[in-house]
């Protein structure tokens, strides 16, 4: 059997990180650009000096991810994504990093199988799992169990706060045992991630709770395709902006899930 896949860096940053990703340097509160005419040459030069300061250390967090990649690190504190500020000068770091933490590996999963290679995928990405037998939420990357790849079986899942998106799903393919997903203040969860969950053989038999709170690109259509999970009994929606005809989406589900238990909180 292969080793590990090289873990990939965790997807929250430390506070000097974020300060200069916001474009703040260590003295204090930045220059309003639109001042800038007014400013004196000095003053002027030490504003394109922390520009391109600003620039290296991003450019250095390009570096330290790699690094860690190398050595096959996850730091404990950046195992979940945090919602940061952008600046233009990180947008295309953190849409790489996304990217890189949701590739599927399709020898990974032949190697270990599939609960192993989902746990990896949602750890990775910030994601938390529990196991069939097991009370416990396992929630570090660096601490997953190890043993017969028969012996772990993903019973349940919290996304809270993940980057998991749709390029990621297929690690969900193989898992014969879910029982409960969680979505909450998943940024990159959107329509087509519900769809695509919704159509895989596996999940539309141990499916049985859902919970969809506070991810703004869902929308009627997402939610609606969840009626093809025929065994779910618990579907529980808050603070979806997206979603706009609650009435038919409670008459869908009547007519084809009539057993299900449906709670909103929804404007």
């Amino acid at each position: 059997m292969r080793g590990a896949p090289l873990p990939h860096v965790g997807a929250a940053i430390n506070g000097q990180w974020a300060r200069a990703a916001k474009g703040e340097g260590q003295a204090g509160a930045t220059v309003d650009a639109r001042d800038a005419h007014s400013l004196p040459p000095s003053l002027r030069r030490s504003k394109e000096t922390k520009k391109e300061t600003n620039r290296s250390n991003l450019f250095s967090n390009y570096q330290v991810a790699n690094q860690m990649m190398l050595f096959g690190k996850v730091p404990r504190q950046l195992c979940a994504l945090k919602k940061l500020p952008w600046s233009r000068d990180s947008r295309y770091f953190w849409g790489w990093l996304n990217a890189v933490f949701n590739k599927v590996d399709h020898e990974r999963i032949r190697d270990v199988g599939p609960d192993r290679a989902a746990s990896e995928w949602l750890l990775r990405c910030g994601a938390m799992v529990r196991y069939h037998g097991q009370e416990r939420w396992q929630k570090d990357y660096n601490h997953l169990p190890t043993g017969p790849l028969d012996k772990y079986k993903i019973q349940a899942i919290d996304a809270t706060d993940s980057c998991i998106m749709s390029i990621g799903f297929d690690h969900m393919e193989g898992l014969q045992y879910v029982e409960k997903i969680r979505f909450c203040k998943c940024h990159y969860i959107e329509d087509y991630c519900l769809e695509r969950l919704s159509q895989i053989e596996n999940l539309q038999k141990s499916m049985l709770e859902m919970e969809i709170i506070s991810c703004g690109n869902i929308t009627d259509k997402g939610i609606i395709a969840l009626h093809h999970l025929r065994n779910l009994k618990y579907l529980f929606l808050s603070d979806l902006p997206g979603v706009k005809e609650k009435e038919k989406i409670v008459q869908a589900f009547k007519t084809s899930l009539p057993s299900l238990e449906l709670k909103l909180d929804l404007k």
